[in-house]
């Protein structure tokens, strides 16, 4: 009966996550055009609207038993110009993230732009599309440089299970480009669900635990050193994998 009932809770949580987004679009964020006129403002706002609606998503799915949760390092987020690399075993970890920063920007994929549930919010708070790496890359240190924070994946997409990380050079190259605050969070998911191999109700035998773990900021000065600026990122690429990895055969978390 659980797992049924988790089956049951999960088809529901990702139906109010879709109908959360298109009341946004409908409803939040033209009240915000209609009486904020500052851009920044109004993106900040947005921002703010986006990471309550995780944070209640969060909660749903906590309440319903679908998952626990736990957050070490909370207190090292939230900072100006702060570039927050993670790794991206599954399909909530952006939500977590969100969830716990009120004002974020991040990458997203190009299809979110066109998806109905998600089109809204991506586009009124500001988040940076993939469509185009050389003007992703250019945004994103536009961003941090002027005091934002932003979300990278260096993955680019899921972690396939079993397979070493592979990361894309974009991350590195906007955090030594910007010379950010580079902030990294290691996120681990046991049982493993959500993943890019999964369908949404292929679910585990057992609510799963999501854990994430804020490290401690990555001192930039020696790749910073490096010329050309190609071998630097390639140098930083490469430190960014072996940190992952290793956090990545971290023990198992008690939970919460």
């Amino acid at each position: 009966m659980n797992y049924y009932w988790r089956l049951f809770a999960t088809g529901l949580s990702f139906t109010v996550f879709g109908l959360g987004g298109i009341l946004l679009w409908l409803l939040v964020f033209p009240f915000l055009n209609l009486f904020v006129s500052d851009k920044q403002k109004k993106t900040q706002y947005a921002q703010w609207c986006v990471h309550k609606s995780f944070y209640c998503f969060i909660g749903l799915m906590f309440r319903l038993g679908i998952m626990t949760y736990e957050i070490k390092g909370l207190e090292k987020l939230n900072k100006p110009g702060q570039l927050i690399i993670a790794n991206h075993p599954t399909l909530i970890d952006i939500v977590l993230l969100i969830s716990r920063i009120p004002a974020t920007n991040c990458i997203v994929k190009e299809k979110l732009w066109h998806n109905p549930f998600t089109r809204g919010p991506v586009i009124n708070a500001g988040y940076i599309s993939n469509g185009d790496p050389e003007l992703m890359i250019s945004q994103s240190v536009d961003r941090l440089k002027s005091g934002a924070s932003m979300i990278i994946f260096p993955e680019g997409s899921r972690s396939v299970q079993g397979k070493d990380y592979k990361f894309q050079r974009s991350a590195a190259r906007i955090a030594l480009q910007a010379n950010a605050r580079v902030t990294p969070v290691s996120i681990n998911c046991y049982p493993n669900t959500l993943t890019k191999a999964e369908k949404w109700y292929q679910i585990p035998k057992q609510a799963f635990h999501l854990s994430m773990q804020v490290g401690d900021d990555m001192v930039l000065d020696e790749f910073l050193e490096i010329k050309p600026q190609t071998i630097a990122v390639r140098r930083f690429n490469r430190y960014l994998q072996d940190y992952f990895t290793q956090k990545r055969e971290g023990d198992e978390p008690n939970g919460k």
